[in-house]
């Protein structure tokens, strides 16, 4: 039979030492077998089997006013939770239409329905068609939309040796990287007569839309960096075929090599030294 101990806690309540096994019913009136040990070291149920025993933790909630409120309230809010969190409906559970889906809804039984006539894109109304396609009517314009300086020659210089000068060399002669590994067929070279004479908007739309095996870079090139490039091409060519009257006023051809003020390393770039502007010389006075 389980002895009874005295709780340390000033509380005269018995409490049940070893082992308990409730009798599969929860509340006041719950039966407890107990257990002893043999000498045999088996678990053994006690000789008093049968006679009813109230757990004390059960028979204290029985005994205390609020203990089966409080667990049935506890139990209510539990379920409510498992409930609602079961029910989410968030927006990607909302009611949509898949790409190219059919829908009952419509006549024409298409879910995308096609843009109101007359619709255009924020920023995409391309009011200046010269500049979106280089071509005034059916032929190719032979000027830049917008005026060239030093700052839209180094930017078409720079998108050059990205896109173009793979295939058509940093010079335009059409010796790049790609044709020196084998390629089908070797680009033109921009020096040659027929080109030298193409107007600007040529080489526009050949960016644009491909030419041969080259493919388009619209979509990789917007139309202002287009722009850009076509005026480095024609900066390319009248570099490899300049004449004399090309020169401007005080140049010396070949012109001088750049003063360094500090070469640089491998991990740095080289300064140039800052020019020495000479002295005005004062006027004879008579």
């Amino acid at each position: 039979m389980s002895r009874l101990r005295q709780n340390p806690c000033r509380d005269s309540r018995p409490r049940l030492s070893g082992r308990a096994q409730l009798d599969g019913r929860v509340g006041a009136d719950a039966f407890v077998r107990p257990v002893e040990r043999s000498s045999t070291g088996s678990l053994v149920e006690s000789h008093k089997i049968g006679v009813p025993h109230v757990s004390p933790v059960l028979r204290d909630v029985g005994n205390s006013g609020g203990g089966l409120h409080t667990i049935f309230t506890c139990t209510i809010l539990l379920a409510a939770i498992a409930l609602t969190s079961a029910c989410r409906i968030d927006m990607h559970v909302q009611p949509r239409q898949n790409p190219l889906a059919r829908s009952d809804f419509y006549t024409d039984r298409r879910s995308a329905r096609p843009l109101v006539e007359g619709a255009v894109a924020r920023g995409d109304l391309r009011a200046d068609t010269y500049f979106y396609t280089g071509k005034i009517g059916a032929n190719p314009g032979d000027f830049m939309p917008f005026p060239v300086t030093k700052a839209v020659l180094e930017r078409g210089r720079e998108r050059f040796n990205i896109f173009c000068a793979p295939c058509h060399s940093r010079l335009g002669d059409g010796n790049g990287f790609v044709p020196s590994r084998g390629f089908s067929r070797k680009p033109p070279s921009y020096h040659i007569p027929r080109l030298q004479k193409a107007p600007l908007g040529y080489f526009f739309d050949v960016i644009t839309n491909g030419f041969g095996i080259m493919p388009d870079y619209a979509s990789q090139i917007p139309p202002q960096d287009r722009w850009d490039i076509v005026a480095y091409v024609r900066a390319l060519q009248l570099s490899q075929n300049a004449t004399m009257a090309d020169v401007p006023v005080g140049r010396q051809i070949p012109s001088q090599p750049p003063k360094f003020a500090e070469p640089g390393t491998g991990a740095t770039l080289p300064i140039l030294a800052p020019e020495k502007k000479s002295a005005p010389e004062k006027e004879e006075t008579k």
